[in-house]
């Protein structure tokens, strides 16, 4: 009894031992991904910073590096984008600068501001400029624009990259200039400067946007992040099923021959075929010209491996991944895979659709990251002289965005209408709404009836 129990527990062991070789019992502690899992306290409460998949400026760059590849490798991924591109800023975004309510300011002040705007606008090519502030917030979870201003007060924005900004070596054991970013000592989001490339730069010369993290977390995480893993199986996936049916096509025919021995068959596919010497190595070719009829000899039989393929049985699991890539994204299905089979565009971008609250939502905050930006640009013209220093106080600047809904226009038009008439809707609020300019139509109005007096 005893050499059976002992037999018994070396048997267990041999199977333990084999068993490891080909599961790494590490792997229980691993991701999908391969990344370990976020560590946890002893008393079970989570760690410092977990809120966020990183605890130095290495692993940030890391994920960073990771989402910037799918970005720029995975279809999908380059589709989602540009479409939360194409939303959210579109044909570009309409900048109005108007007097303040409660104020009286001129007129030709307001003229002035408005020039000054649209200077910049020109200067810092802006409309493209804007797409890319998108793009890369989405990529890289953050944006560092820099200003530079000239010796007449005009303001140029340009990128810093990610990687330039990182806390110098002798600064490594100071908290509060941890992922480069000097703040003070017990309020985060109190930023006193950024180091870049390992230089000390003053706060007002940067304007950092960061997405998909709390307030107090000094950098951003990039949206794709989460469905990173979902990403790379669908390539995967879409590269095993091309590859699959690619083989499956490519063979042509399989020809099976009945109780015919070895010899028998290679003579046979001599007989039949074209000899061919490509270096060192013999093949024999078989050509068959369109609507080729085969005559099979007893004993013999034709198989078409190709009349097997059926990829709709991988298609519904390719779905599946990329909904849940697109819920990620909080966008319909057919915005991030380009099918519209199964969707409508007129029911999706409803004023309560939660695409349309999203992209409302992202809006409004790239329009309040976009108004600091402008009024910089005034600020800085009016250091320069050439604008009031109380420019705020007595100026306002609107930002209209493209309209997301799909409505009836005419239907709005009349709406729009009815508001002009009883003094509630300006001309030139009208105007910003469709997108025109109401100083410049103005113009065109009046040049238009010299024309015809003339």
């Amino acid at each position: 009894m005893q050499d059976t129990t002992r037999l018994e527990h070396r048997l267990t062991e041999a199977c333990d031992a084999l068993w490891d070789l080909f599961v790494d019992p590490r792997s229980a502690y691993l991701d999908d991904t391969g990344q370990w899992w976020d560590s946890v306290a002893t008393n079970g409460q989570a760690g410092q910073g977990v809120s966020v998949p990183f605890a130095t400026e290495q692993q940030l760059a890391d994920i960073r590096n990771q989402v910037r590849h799918l970005a720029a490798t995975n279809e999908f991924a380059i589709n989602g984008i540009e479409n939360r591109v194409s939303y959210l800023v579109g044909t570009g975004h309409v900048y109005r600068a108007c007097v303040r309510k409660g104020t009286h300011a001129s007129a030709e002040l307001e003229t002035e501001v408005q020039t000054v705007i649209d200077e910049f606008l020109e200067v810092n090519h802006w409309q493209a400029r804007q797409q890319e502030i998108v793009r890369r917030l989405d990529r890289d979870g953050e944006v560092f624009l820099r200003y530079f201003v000239d010796s007449h007060g005009i303001t140029r924005v340009r990128f810093v990259e990610p990687d330039q900004v990182a806390t110098p070596r002798e600064l490594v054991n100071v908290p509060e200039a941890t992922f480069g970013i000097h703040t003070e000592p017990r309020d985060v989001e109190s930023v006193l400067g950024y180091y870049i490339d390992g230089q000390p730069v003053d706060a007002a010369a940067i304007q950092h946007r960061k997405a998909n993290v709390d307030a107090n977390v000094k950098r951003g995480l990039p949206l794709y992040y989460p469905v990173r893993k979902n990403l790379r199986r669908i390539d995967k996936l879409l590269r095993n099923m091309s590859v699959v049916a690619e083989i499956q096509s490519a063979i042509a025919l399989i020809r099976k021959h009945r109780g015919a021995s070895r010899s028998g068959v290679e003579q046979f596919v001599a007989d039949q075929s074209q000899t061919t010497s490509a270096g060192s190595r013999t093949r024999q070719l078989s050509h068959y010209a369109p609507g080729t009829i085969l005559d099979a000899p007893a004993g013999l039989e034709y198989d078409f491996p190709a009349a097997g393929i059926d990829a709709s049985n991988f298609v519904a699991v390719l779905q599946a991944e990329l909904r849940a890539v697109a819920s990620r994204l909080v966008m319909p299905e057919f915005m991030f895979t380009s099918d519209a089979s199964n969707s409508n565009y007129a029911s999706t971008l409803v004023a309560e659709g939660p695409a349309v609250k999203m992209f409302q939502r992202l809006q409004a905050g790239l329009e309040t990251d976009d108004r600091d930006v402008m009024w910089r640009a005034v600020e800085n013209t009016a250091l320069a002289g050439r604008l009031p220093n109380d420019i705020r106080r007595l100026v306002d600047i609107q930002i209209t965005p493209p309209s997301l809904e799909v409505r009836n226009h005419l239907q709005h038009c009349q709406v729009e209408k009815i508001a002009f008439e009883k003094g509630i809707l300006s001309p030139q609020t009208w105007s910003l709404k469709l997108g025109l300019d109401y100083d410049q139509e103005q113009k065109n109005l009046a040049m238009h009836q010299g024309e015809r007096e003339a």
